[in-house]
């Protein structure tokens, strides 16, 4: 099923048929997605269905072997050099553990891109830092802390900071709450949820934290042996019809998704 048609107007990502292997292992299988300006997209699937993958082939990391990616209606399937440069500095991203560089105080961590990416110079890039971080509900006094200084969670903050530090017209959410204890989990959720709603980016997570991908979607699709096999609005999920879809949300053991257990 092609996921997807919803909202109007040019699509902000579109993959179309999109194929990638490694050796013998079919990793996508002509993966169809859309992701409409100013909405919030999640992609489920358990591990190893290819959602990093395909999140790698829209950011040029990976070619497909096959199909096309389009980003504001311009494919961008096989870009190079400036042209893929330039089509980069649109995303920004989240990465599952923060990715966060120790040996750079926080403020530096944030300011990254700005001065790297962007040639801001320290001084603004460092004040925009602290203005980003204030964002995620973080002081200025941690500006100047060593990431080792700070918690899982607070380290995710500095990661969402990093992320909107530039301006993203679209943010990818790696597993965005993974490694966090429920009630951390849910205030990230939350700040996801509301840094989106002000910034007013189009997002594409993929995580298989279903009280996550409930609460921070607008649109839901499930990534399965490399295909889409279902997509709407997240609140009709529950009524998919579809036994993967069932079976992975209500994490049941029997079902038609069987789980390879070795010894």
């Amino acid at each position: 099923m092609s996921a997807m048609a919803a909202g109007n107007g040019i699509p902000k990502v579109e993959l179309r048929g999109v194929k990638k292997r490694f050796g013998d292992k079919i990793v996508l299988d002509g993966v169809d997605l859309v992701l409409q300006q100013g909405h919030s997209l999640v992609v489920i699937g358990g591990s190893g269905t290819g959602k990093s993958v395909m999140i790698k082939c829209v950011l040029g990391i990976l070619t497909p072997d096959e199909g096309q990616v389009f980003v504001d209606g311009r494919e961008v399937t096989r870009l190079r050099g400036r042209a893929r440069e330039d089509v980069l500095k649109k995303f920004a991203m989240l990465f599952q553990g923060a990715a966060l560089f120790d040996s750079l105080p926080v403020w530096e961590n944030v300011a990254f891109g700005l001065i790297q990416g962007h040639g801001v110079p320290r001084k603004k890039a460092r004040d925009i830092a602290i203005e980003k971080l204030a964002k995620v509900g973080l002081g200025s006094d941690v500006a100047m802390l060593s990431p080792a200084e700070l918690s899982g969670g607070m380290q995710k903050r500095v990661g969402l900071a990093r992320a909107i530090a530039a301006d993203p017209e679209i943010i990818f959410f790696d597993e965005p709450t993974t490694g966090l204890d429920p009630i951390m989990a849910d205030v990230i959720n939350d700040l996801i949820v509301s840094t989106v709603k002000d910034l007013g980016v189009t997002t594409l997570s993929i995580t298989h934290d279903m009280v996550s991908a409930r609460k921070i979607s607008d649109h839901i699709a499930m990534l399965y042996k490399g295909k889409i096999v279902w997509a709407g609005p997240t609140a009709e999920i529950d009524s998919s019809e579809s036994a993967l879809v069932d079976q992975f949300i209500h994490g049941r053991a029997e079902g038609p998704i069987k789980m390879e257990v070795r010894a």
